[in-house]
């Protein structure tokens, strides 16, 4: 499944079979129905309650979401800058790279 991005109020122009989800503090037709997805059909939107496990691509992003208990994205871990204390810098990029392959659901959690 892919989402266009997350937004809390509707798009003016969804063209059917487009899907987003649903940000917080939603509004308009959308209230109530924040960390849903909204897709849109047949000049209507359809609401779907996410279930640990879903994935979905976000194209506005070009990244892989995964829900458990919510949206997770995992982000970019800081690249080693250098310096005198190159081993402390270079174990904490390895630790974050872990951390976001587990939250991207490639590593299983520790």
């Amino acid at each position: 499944m892919a989402i266009e991005a997350t937004l809390a109020t509707p798009p003016s122009a969804a063209i059917d079979g487009q899907c987003w989800i649903v940000g917080s503090g939603a509004s308009g037709s959308w209230a109530g129905k924040d960390g849903q997805i909204a897709c849109f059909s047949g000049g209507n939107w359809l609401f779907m309650s996410p279930r640990d496990g879903m994935r979905v691509l976000n194209r506005e992003a070009d990244q892989d979401m995964r829900y458990v208990d919510g949206w997770l994205k995992p982000a970019r871990p800081a690249a080693p800058s250098g310096g005198t204390v190159i081993d402390s810098e270079a174990r904490a990029t390895i630790s974050a790279l872990i951390s976001a392959l587990e939250l991207a659901g490639i590593l299983p959690p520790s």
